[in-house]
């Protein structure tokens, strides 16, 4: 089966909401960074659409689009207000449906663990929704975090209101907004913020309530440390990811963390990390491929903030790894279009060896070398690949260069 166009038949999918994750042949885009509020940023994007379509991208997540307290937009207030630091709704809508003409689906991102209060209610806190659309009152909020409602059914954010997601009302208003960014606004896929919040079976409920065609979830914990650095074996971090995905019913994917934190201590002259002890991949992309949204850096671990950044003197063999494996890769907006057209272009040739070879989420891979210097691995039936100093190239007189650069190169038949 050949790799299917940017314009895969959304048609079809309406009823079937497994059918872009069957397919496996997503390539996403994070469309913004920590400072994109600052920068007219509907419109800067808007004028991106057509580059964003050619190069093959899929899907593109974008920055929250409601009214935030604070101009990132992780800080929601009213939920229906589409006017935010990142532009007016009439701009939103005119960039919502450039994607639609060129067939790029719109990833919302959805930030339903918090919501930040009109009024202070219940001991002084600002736990109450007054005078805007979905009022609720303190009984929405998390016993732990100030309000009337019940524990948190996950991890507390500190600072803000957390929604009590086990109140039905709440889950009601929220299935109904997600039902309006979906089928009035126009966003087509979701991308749910800080998932550790809140219980993955409320993920289910609202993916089946809202029927977008692909959800990923942000389920970021940390890696597994020693006294001398990262533990070889993750396997503990990736069965917790895994839980997640089990508890959304499967329906939705989930950031690859344990790749990203493996994968930029390998670079650094330790790829025997690329191989686990089952001669596998050894992030979630080991285990469950179709599920593995795998990335290199976001708008928390990159960008101004740095919480975690990759070494940007490796990040084209990152590159060269996600978008050669299985796993459903992701390319950051800095490193796409702020890093200059030679990394751009650098990225646009991977990925388009990616489509031209038909790599998917779950093609084949088999690990040939994973030594301090050098990581090499053969996907598929077409598509060769190494990083590092190390040399190695594949045997036999049907492979050839496809593309290379400072410490990777990958061959195609």
């Amino acid at each position: 089966m050949g790799y299917l166009s940017n314009g895969f038949d959304e048609r079809n999918q309406q009823n079937d909401l497994g059918a872009v994750v069957r397919s496996g042949r997503e390539i996403l885009f994070q469309a913004f960074n920590w400072e994109s509020h600052k920068y007219d940023w509907w419109r800067n994007l808007e004028m991106k659409v057509p580059d964003i379509a050619k190069c093959g991208f899929t899907s593109t997540w974008l920055p929250p689009a409601t009214h935030s307290f604070a101009p990132q937009g992780y800080v929601p207030q009213n939920l229906y207000s589409l006017n935010s630091s990142y532009g007016s709704e009439h701009q939103l809508r005119a960039l919502l449906q450039k994607m639609k003409q060129y067939k790029v689906r719109a990833m919302a991102d959805i930030v339903i663990n918090h919501r930040c209060g009109t009024t202070q209610g219940h001991g002084g806190m600002y736990n109450r929704y007054d005078g805007i659309p979905l009022p609720w009152d303190e009984h929405a909020v998390t016993s732990c975090t100030g309000g009337l409602g019940n524990q948190s059914t996950g991890d507390n954010f500190h600072g803000f209101p957390n929604i009590d997601h086990s109140q039905q009302f709440v889950r009601k208003d929220i299935t109904a907004w997600l039902q309006w960014l979906r089928n009035s606004v126009g966003f087509q896929d979701f991308r749910f913020d800080f998932a550790r919040g809140y219980s993955a079976k409320y993920v289910k409920e609202y993916i089946e309530g809202a029927k977008p065609l692909f959800s990923v979830g942000e389920y970021w914990d940390s890696c597994n440390y020693n006294g001398h650095g990262m533990d070889y074996n993750q396997d503990s971090h990736r069965q917790r990811i895994i839980n997640w995905i089990d508890g959304t019913g499967q329906l939705s994917t989930a950031f690859d963390f344990t790749t990203k934190g493996i994968l930029q201590e390998a670079v650094k002259g330790q790829l025997w990390r690329l191989r686990d002890p089952q001669g596998k991949p050894p992030g979630l992309m080991g285990w469950w491929p179709s599920r593995a949204v795998t990335f290199l850096d976001n708008h928390d671990t990159g960008s101004t903030q740095a919480h975690w950044p990759f070494p940007s003197n490796h990040i084209l063999e990152g590159y060269a790894y996600i978008l050669t494996h299985p796993g459903i890769p992701s390319v950051f907006y800095d490193h796409f279009y702020d890093w200059g057209d030679a990394i751009h272009d650098k990225i646009v040739k991977l990925m388009d060896i990616r489509k031209r070879q038909d790599i998917h989420s779950r093609s084949s891979i088999r690990i040939m070398e994973a030594q301090p210097n050098l990581y090499s691995a053969i996907i598929g039936e077409n598509v060769c690949m190494k990083i590092g100093d190390g040399s190695w190239c594949p045997t036999g007189r049907e492979w050839s260069l496809a593309t290379c650069g400072h410490g990777y190169a990958v061959w195609q038949k």
